[in-house]
């Protein structure tokens, strides 16, 4: 099952149904991920903002989806005035945007980033639960299953890197780990005893000879700290096989089928 086919119903589930009596009823993301969970689970007129990210087609799959619905910066003063039930934000929000919408009696729900498969099961199913949503949530998550089946590899596909700007490299209890893992590659950061997100030189990388090479995607403009993607020796290394992460591997969303699919 393709992830355009889990979106598309995912959404006819919540356009089938009004929320729960007991499920908020004005609810604010004001996070990048809890923005996709809130807009795939959500009923029709719950969710009443989505950050202002959201909307950027570099780090939202769902930026299209954004455009409906008006946007905040993650400012307490904007997100009060739109007088929400329920705001739900991500762990590295802004910590006095939180303590004070709190102290102004909004409810605030925090919520981890998933940085594992079993990570992003618990947020689909909190992310229902939070809505009042258990149904939706409950067909999403076996959509997700079913995607993950059919786009996962129960074949070795050989060693692969990731690596990103000034030389950054994600091993074991990362997102992008996660996702190498799915389809198949022996992550090489494992082979340094990396674990996390942490610096992998170049001359090991070279010398690891991965079979495949995923890099970060550029922004625009001029970066130093991008200029070691343009090395030769990236090139040599696994011409055919480079990829590049984008916006389906930010989040621990339903979406990494799409980065999944792209690694075979």
């Amino acid at each position: 099952m393709r992830i355009s086919d889990l979106i598309r119903a995912a959404a006819l589930v919540a356009a089938a149904a009004l929320p729960a009596a007991a499920g908020p009823q004005r609810v604010v993301s004001m996070n990048l991920c809890t923005d996709q969970l809130a807009m795939l689970l959500a009923a029709p007129g719950q969710l009443i903002s989505v950050s202002n990210l959201a909307r950027d087609p570099r780090m939202s799959p769902m930026a299209e989806q954004a455009a409906e619905y008006p946007v905040n910066f993650g400012r307490a003063e904007e997100i009060y005035l739109m007088r929400p039930d329920l705001v739900i934000a991500g762990e590295f929000e802004s910590g006095p945007t939180v303590s004070m919408l709190r102290r102004l009696g909004i409810r605030v729900e925090v919520l981890p980033p998933a940085e594992s498969i079993e990570a992003i099961r618990a947020e689909i199913t909190r992310m229902g639960g939070l809505l009042g949503r258990e149904p939706a949530a409950a067909d999403l998550l076996a959509r997700f299953d079913a995607g993950l089946d059919a786009a996962g590899s129960r074949e070795d596909r050989g060693r692969a890197a990731l690596y990103y700007a000034n030389g950054i490299t994600s091993g074991r209890g990362t997102l992008a780990g996660a996702i190498l893992e799915s389809a198949g590659y022996r992550n090489i950061a494992g082979d340094f005893g990396i674990t996390g997100t942490a610096k992998l030189p170049l001359e090991l990388l070279v010398m690891a000879r991965p079979e495949r090479l995923v890099t970060g995607a550029k922004w625009p403009g001029q970066s130093r700290s991008e200029a070691i993607l343009d090395h030769p020796a990236l090139a040599a290394i696994a011409p055919a096989t480079a990829k590049v992460t984008d916006r389906d591997w930010v989040c621990g969303t339903p979406f990494i089928l799409r980065a999944i699919e792209a690694l075979e």
